[in-house]
């Protein structure tokens, strides 16, 4: 917000300035200002001003905090299936893990494919013969799997998951032996959403 923004730069600042460098009469911003001072974003001070608020430093320590975190300090384990399972061995082990999305690895640990709980009801809504259909003819394939790396940023594989629209992504190491990229994690926007969560409260 601009409010925000000129504070930031000139605190203090009072009302009558601050109204004045956006180009706008002071009582167009005095309910602005209130409800900015209300949620703590603005602290005012008589005969003084206008100059930031307690929530406003606070996340900015956690946004802060936040550019420092990769995807390897948070990421969980990959819940990971067969490439020669079923339909049914994945639907059990989507609800037995009480995970959104399984990781489809070949005989030699590559990642071939990612199926997700959507995935799954498509295929199998009104479908009897679903359930012994092979988890290879749901799966979505290279190269229209999202990964991130184990070393890129957190705030990488949040922009990654909203560009993309997705629910979590596999993480990725180049494995130089195997010559392939293997999977050793998942990263998902319950993670990124909990992480926040953490560095706000804290």
């Amino acid at each position: 917000m601009e409010i925000i923004g000129i504070v930031k730069k000139h605190a203090p600042i009072t009302g009558e300035s601050l109204a004045e460098l956006i180009g706008i009469a002071r009582p167009t911003i005095r309910s602005d200002l209130s409800l900015l001072v209300m949620l703590g974003y603005l602290d005012a001070k008589p005969k003084v001003g206008y100059f930031l608020g307690a929530t406003l430093e606070r996340e900015e320590v956690a946004y802060k905090k936040l550019d420092d975190i990769l995807v390897k300090d948070v990421m969980g384990l990959p819940i990971v299936l067969m490439e020669k399972a079923t339909v049914n061995d994945a639907v059990v082990t989507l609800f037995l893990e009480n995970v959104g999305t399984l990781m489809v690895v070949s005989d030699k640990q590559a990642l071939v494919g990612i199926v997700s709980r959507k995935d799954l009801l498509k295929i199998t809504l009104g479908n009897a013969g679903a359930p012994t259909m092979p988890i290879s003819l749901v799966m979505t394939r290279h190269p229209n799997i999202v990964t991130i790396n184990l070393n890129d940023h957190v705030l990488d594989a949040a922009r990654k998951m909203i560009f993309h629209q997705i629910d979590s992504l596999p993480v990725m190491r180049t494995d130089v032996v195997l010559d392939h990229e293997e999977i050793i994690g998942r990263i998902t926007k319950t993670t990124i959403t909990k992480l926040l969560l953490d560095l706000a409260t804290n």
